[in-house]
Parts: C-alpha cells; structure tokens; sequence
C-alpha cells in the first residue's frame, strides 16, 4: 500500500471527516432539526464506510473507470480530481469486507443514501417523512458493524459522552430483534406442533430428500453457497445461505498424485425452513434463533498439470 496517499482517499482522514459530520449530526439532533440529523447522519455514514475500504487498501475506493484516480490509489499523483465509487458501490463492496455487514444492513444503507440523494438534488422531503425510531437504531447498528471491523467502536468514534444513548439504543434495538425472534421460532414451532404425527413425519420424511443445491429458488437473493441447517423450530432440514468470507488453501502430495485442500468460510444471509416456512434475515436474526451463521466446508482438487515442452 501506498505510504503517501493524497488526502482524498486516504483511510485516517476520511475516518476523520466523518467524526466532524457525525458530530454535526448530533448537534443537530440535539437542536431539534431530525431533518438535519439524518442528512449530516448519512453522510458520516458513508465516509465511514469509505475510511474502511481505504484502510484496506485506496483503490478500493476510487472509481475504476478513472484511470487518473487509480494511480492516486497507486501513490502516483497525477490529477487532484479524485473519483470516488458511488455509494451504492461502496455498500456493496463493505459487504465483502465487513463479515456481519449482511444484505440487510447494505440495503438499510442504500437507502439512507437514496433519500440523501433525493434531499439534495430534488424539491423532494424524505428526511421529514421518516420517523425517527424507523431508522435511527439500524443506523447505529450499521455504523457498530463497520467500526467494529476497524478495530474501533461507537465510544471511540463519538467519544464516551456521546454514544452513550446511541448505545442504549442498540441495547435496546438488539433485545427487542432477539424477543422478536423468539417468538417467532415459537410460533412456528407452535403451529407444526398441531399437526398430526403422522403428517408431521411425513413432512419430515420428505424434508431429508431436500439437496441444498436444488434450494435455490427459496431465497430473495444470489448467494455463493446453500447448506443444510436443522430448524429451530420444526427440527426438520432446512437451509441457510450466504456470502464466502475467507478461503485457505494447503497442498498435500503423495507418490501418485499432489491436490488442493481448499478451507471455506460463507457467513450465512438467510434461513429458510420449507417444512414450517420459519424465515430469518441477516445474521443477528439467524443468531438470535440459536443458529450458528458461519458455515465452513472443506474441498479437494487435483492438481492437473500441463506437460513440459521444449526441455529435451
């Protein structure tokens, strides 16, 4: 990584600009303009997000079509007109990144963008027809879930004072999402449970014909891998899914043959029971329930491997 990165893209600065912004975004909170809250709130958020990507690495930020703005990321400073990814890019990006940063969170945030967007560039209000227990507890939620990867926290990025109420917020937001679980892993457990023994053996029966590969049209989105859970609720097999997070590869050999063990990690983004249609979203939902959202499989290759020409 570059040592000298032009300020636009660099990692401790943007984390430092949205310091400035959030705390403008409480000034305003605290003057009663919510309107404001929300406006100078989305864009801390967003330079939050951009500080994380650029301490990983400047190009991941700047936008790839821009030839001059990759050799800034570069450390080559050929323009001081620095592009940056559009947030919709970035969300998507800090998905990839930020292991509990799930789809539920991403799609929170794009549309705090959007109505930013909408905010600043049309006679459009939709900061004033938003509530704000609508959104307030997910943004802090978002905003825990980026910092927490960067080592950092809400304490640290508001200072102690500060994220004392964003923090009973989230407090309070996570108790009520678990009990909110609960009772619905209850009431489908519930509901299965007034069937018949028979029919529910039967239901059980055909639920263990279920592959995961075939599964795919149960879930809203495209996700890199299906695997089998067992239901919270009905017991029966069911299925989680999700993005891969990380994969380790090692090399074993012996007088035949060398292969490829690949290590998988997936970090799951929905649960789906087709039994007793138990669904979860995201992973505090998923981990509320019970279950375990990160899944890890083990794969091997062969090596194949081209002969030689030319040594003679």
């Amino acid at each position: 990584m570059p040592d000298d990165v032009f300020i636009a893209i660099n990692g401790d600065a943007l984390h430092a600009k949205s310091k400035v912004y959030i705390g403008r975004a409480l000034a305003r909170k605290g003057a009663g303009d919510l309107d404001e809250y929300q406006l100078w709130a989305s864009l801390a958020l967003e330079l939050l997000g951009k500080a994380a990507l650029a301490r990983k690495h400047p190009s991941l930020v700047v936008d790839p079509t821009h030839w001059q703005s990759m050799f800034v990321a570069a450390g080559v400073n050929v323009t001081t007109d620095v592009k940056t990814i559009t947030a919709k890019t970035l969300f998507e990006r800090l998905t990839h990144l930020v292991p509990r940063f799930d789809k539920t969170i991403q799609k929170f945030c794009q549309d705090i963008a959007e109505r930013r967007n909408a905010e600043l560039h049309s006679a459009d209000l939709p900061f004033r027809t938003m509530r704000l227990d609508a959104w307030e507890a997910r943004y802090w939620h978002a905003c825990d879930t980026i910092l927490n990867q960067m080592g950092s926290s809400l304490e640290q990025w508001l200072g102690a004072a500060d994220a004392k109420a964003p923090r009973q917020l989230l407090d309070e937001a996570a108790r009520a999402l678990d009990a909110a679980v609960k009772l619905r892993v209850e009431a489908a457990k519930e509901q299965f449970g007034t069937l018949k023994n028979a029919e529910r053996a039967r239901l059980a029966a055909e639920a263990e014909l279920r592959a995961p590969q075939h599964q795919t049209g149960l879930f809203k989105g495209s996700y890199d891998e299906i695997w089998i859970e067992s239901c919270p609720a009905c017991k029966c097999r069911a299925f989680m899914t999700g993005e891969q997070t990380g994969e380790d590869i090692s090399e074993e050999r012996d007088e035949y043959a060398i292969w490829e063990i690949v290590d998988r990690e997936f970090a799951g983004e929905e649960f789906r029971c087709p039994t007793c249609d138990l669904t979860l979203m995201g992973n505090d939902e998923i981990e509320a329930a019970g279950l375990n959202y990160i899944y890890e499989d083990r794969q091997e290759r062969e090596m194949e491997f081209e002969p030689d020409y030319g040594n003679d």
